[in-house]
């Protein structure tokens, strides 16, 4: 897959076509902490095509009263940042899920909601993530509700819980509950420190990665990317590995 490498020894031009569609990213704008202008929006959104990608899933924060997001508020700015795309001439599939916030508020919320009332990736797969500050003790039994709405969860950037890293079998019990794992690109960056970056490298080590997800919120999660993608300890951890990304085609 990464051949290019070897012949002169050099990286060529940024390339993360491998990857193909991104499914974790904050590039809606005005609608949590991520981009907050629409300009930016196509900006980035260019920038990720530069780089191979053909199909970009945003995934807003939906975390209690801070970012209440819905689909009432989600879908119109997806609307808004396909139709600026159609006049930049940027042609890209933009799609928009959602990144739920496991808290006593998503609780609540499965408890009135149908499967067709969440915003899911491709249909079946759901965002989720925790606090970095402590584990949610709702987990089991979000995940366990999710499984019996007919959804299968992704978690998103296990290697960021710091509580969990000198507790790896943590991430194997994830995986034993249902759990996709989703690794950040920017984590094996360093971007998040080197502790974030070693339990990223020994996920993808123990074949435990089903996607990778941008995570971009803004330029210097940008600037990282790019650089990531031209490194060739980053091909040779990915290469081989069974990731799911392209896989989400619906």
């Amino acid at each position: 897959m990464f051949n290019f490498f070897k012949r002169s020894g050099k990286p060529v031009e940024p390339d993360l076509s491998f990857i193909g569609i991104d499914m974790h990213s904050h590039l809606l704008p005005g609608i949590d902490d991520g981009l907050q202008e629409l300009e930016n929006s196509v900006a980035y959104i260019k920038d990720l095509k530069e780089l191979g990608y053909h199909k970009l899933i945003c995934t807003p924060h939906i975390l209690s009263d801070l970012y209440p997001n819905s689909p009432q508020t989600i879908l119109p700015k997806l609307a808004l940042v396909r139709d600026a795309l159609k006049a930049a001439g940027v042609d890209i599939q933009v799609e928009a899920a959602a990144e739920y916030m496991i808290d006593h508020m998503f609780s609540e919320l499965l408890a009135k909601s149908k499967k067709e009332d969440l915003l899911t990736i491709a249909g079946d797969y759901i965002l989720v993530e925790m606090s970095y500050l402590s584990p949610s003790p709702n987990f089991d039994q979000a995940i366990f509700d999710l499984r019996m709405m007919g959804l299968q969860p992704i978690l998103a950037h296990p290697e960021r819980y710091s509580y969990y890293h000198h507790e790896f079998e943590q991430y194997e019990r994830f995986k034993d509950l249902g759990c996709k794992l989703q690794v950040n690109l920017l984590s094996l960056s360093g971007g998040y420190g080197p502790h974030v970056k070693k339990i990223a490298e020994r996920l993808f080590k123990n074949e435990m990665v089903d996607f990778l997800g941008t995570d971009l919120h803004h330029d210097r999660h940008l600037a990282m990317l790019k650089s990531l993608a031209t490194k060739k300890e980053f091909y040779d951890l990915v290469n081989g590995a069974e990731i799911l990304n392209n896989t989400l085609i619906k």
